[in-house]
């Protein structure tokens, strides 16, 4: 079949790559003038990287990514109040465990692809139409195009969605929070190996030193306005109001970013939807059910969720409807747990008072203690779900 994949970044090229494997023609379609790396850093573990895995990318994405070493958390002078060791995390996940930045990830994924997926980049859907033998796809700037099916892999305010389904401002569930990330080059001081964290009631602001002088900021603020500002000046000037006061080398940090043209931010929420398809269009990753920044494991859940829908494709030989449906039915209850889960971890990186920063930096020290740290965490970097092996 003649796929239609909106969005580039994991879970689109994923989709492809498996859609691919399984005899299909995919078409990837990317808003962005051209492929995006960089990005927050997020810890890759569990039933994503076990998809990776099955692609051959593991080596690539271990050379891309940081082997963390500690996440500390510091106070106003910088002096360090929590220091945890990472290779207990590491120890909990068997070795299966890499930092790395999200866009790195995303083109470590697409390299995979990029010479046999056609990829139309600086353009979006503006309409779809579907028929009973399927889809009219209007785009933007190019001409009008037939596909059998159309993916929407395009994030947590899918365009495809949009489009396809009727608009519920319920389905996004906001989670109180707004988060900026930004790489600046040539910031001092540098931490290598090490996620330095620095908390005051409602905010976090983290640092943590990548390769070729870059370093890489990102910050979390609880916030009753969800909206986003939207210019780059007005965002550089919220993130001035929230952490401009707050001590430490937020001052600097800030300075830092000014200078920056690209500057990442978005809201922290979820997606809920009582079904990911309709008719002749799926969704997958964020754009089905985003788990939040605060859930750490999105990208391996959209990762995963690519997998699940290319092969249950494979298996239902054009029955679109049929795979369309096993696929949810694999993997809803467990992406609703993930964010059950992520709900809880909302004080983790807002928290709100002093007391709860106090309480927060006493559990790290605590979770040194390695009989206790493998107790809690050995429960939590473990996903409760089978990939199944698909013959793709």
């Amino acid at each position: 079949m003649k796929i239609a994949i909106s969005g580039a970044g994991v879970a689109g090229p994923t989709l492809a790559y498996w859609l691919c494997r399984g005899g299909h023609e995919p078409t990837l379609i990317e808003r962005a003038p051209r492929f995006r790396t960089g990005g927050y850093l997020i810890d890759f573990w569990g039933v994503g990287y076990r998809v990776a895995q099955r692609m051959g990318l593991e080596p690539a994405i271990r050379a891309a990514g940081y082997q963390l070493e500690s996440l500390r958390s510091v106070d106003v002078d910088g002096r360090t109040l929590a220091s945890l060791p990472v290779d207990g995390f590491r120890r909990a996940a068997r070795g299966e465990l890499v930092s790395v930045a999200r866009g790195d990830l995303a083109a470590t994924v697409y390299d995979a692809i990029r010479n046999d997926v056609e990829t139309i980049f600086d353009d979006s859907i503006t309409a779809m139409h579907e028929r009973s033998d399927g889809v009219s796809v209007s785009f933007a700037h190019n001409t009008t195009r037939d596909f059998d099916l159309v993916v929407g892999a395009d994030g947590l305010h899918s365009n495809v969605r949009r489009l396809a389904f009727t608009q519920n401002p319920a389905i996004e569930h906001y989670l109180g929070c707004l988060v900026a990330a930004a790489v600046v080059d040539d910031y001092q001081p540098r931490d290598d190996l090490v996620y330095v964290t620095f908390s005051r009631p409602g905010r976090s602001v983290a640092r943590f030193s990548l390769r070729d002088n870059r370093t890489l900021f990102l910050f979390v603020f609880r916030s009753d306005q969800r909206d986003d500002p939207l210019g780059l000046d007005q965002r550089k000037a919220l993130l001035w109001r929230e952490f401009g006061d707050a001590g430490w080398e937020c001052k600097q940090i800030l300075a830092a970013v000014d200078a920056v043209d690209d500057l990442y931010f978005d809201t922290v929420s979820q997606i809920r939807m009582d079904r990911w398809s309709r008719g002749r269009v799926a969704l997958v990753g964020d754009a089905a059910a985003c788990v939040s920044l605060l859930a750490g494991e999105g990208t391996g859940l959209a990762m995963a969720g690519a997998y699940v829908l290319a092969g249950e494709l494979m298996c239902a030989h054009g029955d679109y409807r049929r795979a369309f449906s096993a696929y949810e039915k694999h993997l809803r209850r467990f992406v609703e747990g993930k964010q059950q889960g992520a709900g809880k971890l909302l004080p983790v990186f807002a928290t709100e008072t002093e007391l709860g920063i106090r309480i927060r930096h006493l559990v790290m020290r605590a979770m040194s203690f390695r009989p206790l740290f493998d107790l809690i965490v050995s429960r939590t970097l473990r996903d409760d779900i089978e990939l199944p092996d698909y013959p793709m």
